[in-house]
């Protein structure tokens, strides 16, 4: 069964879809059966897939509502092993469609039901908001990953995303974990980030990755051409970093597993 991770943070700009993007890839690399979910309107991870969105026949809206056609919309990227259900500008419909309906917050899940057992990883890349789109994503989510930039005010934007956590998990999905942080735009030349890395550090403990993603301009690139960091240029310090958190990750995951049974 996939294990799902949603990454999330309300705050725009902190690295949430390249992390999506490249964590993905890389976890694709290892060859891990990986599926991207673009649930964010804008659809930056589909198009920093190399996808046209324009020319997208089947999205992740079209079959929002229709877990039994979820087939049609997913798609094969340019790398083995990394599949993709892609967004498209409509999604901004869905929280209004959401509204006033029963269950509201399981859609995703329901959704995802029909392919849990085809991939070993679902990751969704989440809007910046807390609205319902993101609701949907924690709901369906075994865990939780934040990316969090190296800015001063990086732990106040943060506190509601936990305080959303805490209260997903006590009323809505009991097994909802927070997986871990995972630190962005890091400049070890820069005092800031060294401050604000010893604050999260003392903040976040053991929940903090201890692979950090660099701000570096092949990362800024990459989307523009349609690829992933690792795809684009695989010797570069931002491919190392993804490929670094995405062993993270699993060992992480694969910890969990064995507590789980143990505890069984």
């Amino acid at each position: 069964m996939a294990r799902i991770i949603a990454i999330a943070n309300q705050k725009g700009g902190v690295g949430k879809t390249t992390t999506a993007i490249n964590l993905a890839s890389a976890l694709a690399i290892m060859e891990k059966k990986t599926l991207l979910i673009d649930f964010d309107p804008q659809a930056n991870a589909t198009s920093g897939l190399g996808i046209d969105t324009t020319g997208v026949e089947k999205s992740l809206y079209d079959v929002f509502f229709t877990p039994e056609n979820i087939y049609e919309a997913i798609q094969p990227t340019q790398a083995n092993f990394l599949f993709v259900l892609p967004a498209s500008t409509d999604l901004v419909a869905i929280e209004l469609e959401l509204v006033d309906k029963l269950g509201r917050e399981y859609y995703l899940a329901d959704l995802l039901a029909p392919i849990y057992d085809e991939f070993e990883y679902i990751i969704i890349d989440c809007p910046p908001s807390l609205g319902l789109i993101t609701l949907n994503a924690l709901c369906a989510a075994k865990e939780l990953l934040i990316p969090l930039q190296c800015e001063f005010f990086a732990l106040e934007g943060i506190v509601k995303l936990l305080q959303t956590f805490e209260q997903v998990k006590k009323r809505l999905n009991p097994q909802l974990k927070l997986l871990g942080v995972a630190l962005t735009m890091y400049d070890s030349r820069n005092n800031l980030t060294k401050e604000v890395t010893s604050a999260v550090t003392q903040y976040f403990g053991a929940s903090l990755f201890t692979s950090v993603i660099p701000r570096t301009v092949r990362l800024s690139e990459a989307p523009s051409h349609g690829k992933s960091i690792l795809h684009y240029d695989i010797r570069s310090r931002g491919a190392e970093a993804y490929i670094a958190l995405a062993k993270e990750v699993s060992e992480r995951i694969a910890v969990d597993k064995i507590g789980r049974v143990q505890n069984i």
